[in-house]
């Protein structure tokens, strides 16, 4: 019964009921000061010193797009050709740079430099823990409202395809799913979204299911 009632909830999300629930988050003071997953223990020792030495700060989006009859989340796919999780789906984002005032500023510039959306056009709403990832990067989630009205402009380098999963989707427990990757040799359990042909596992699926948490604990 809580399951159906939270899913009912969360279908009717608006962008103030999104304000509200994250009025509370702020941007972390130090962008390497990671929350480590609560899985580490049991990940095999090659992966566990990756997830927790010599990170460099990253900032990622989080775009809820405010459409009409619903809210969405914007997801790209990577490129097939870059050198880390190629194909893989993930938000815009990137490594910080000496021209980033904060973290903040990287996300937006990076969503800007990948899909097009101006930073202009971003209305931060709350912020996430920075989380590590295996290929060195502590990465902060900015949460961003954006309106629909916005236009893509796709760096192909970057991106192969920018696509959205409506929020309730994501806020469903019943449409995660648990699976198992094998990184170096060993079985690591990991939880994934599918939804229609993307599969969003790994840090991406992380990030969301620290989304659902900010917003169940507000409820």
């Amino acid at each position: 019964m809580e399951s159906s009632i939270n899913s009912e909830r969360y279908t009717r999300l608006s962008a103030d009921e999104i304000r509200r629930r994250l009025a509370h988050t702020r941007l972390p003071a130090d962008p390497l000061q990671v929350v480590l997953p609560h899985e580490l223990p049991r990940w095999p020792a090659p992966l566990q010193r990756k997830l927790t030495s010599n990170l460099k700060p990253a900032g990622v989006l989080i775009p809820i797009i405010e459409h009409a009859d619903e809210l969405s989340v914007l997801l790209t796919q990577r490129a097939a050709n870059l050198k880390h999780h190629a194909s893989q789906i993930s938000f815009p984002g990137g490594r910080m740079e000496s021209c980033d005032a904060d973290i903040r500023a990287t996300a937006l510039r990076e969503t800007q430099e990948e899909v097009g959306i101006e930073p202009h056009q971003v209305e931060v709403a709350g912020y996430l823990d920075p989380a590590p990832t295996v290929t060195g990067y502590a990465v902060t989630p900015v949460i961003g409202l954006v309106k629909s009205d916005f236009d893509l402009v796709i760096d192909r380098s970057e991106v192969e395809a920018v696509f959205e999963v409506p929020l309730s989707f994501l806020m469903e427990r019943r449409n995660q799913q648990y699976s198992e990757r094998v990184f170096e040799g060993v079985k690591v359990p990991i939880v994934e979204f599918n939804y229609q042909r993307w599969c969003i596992w790994g840090a991406t699926a992380g990030m969301l299911l620290g989304l659902r948490s900010k917003l169940l604990n507000s409820l």
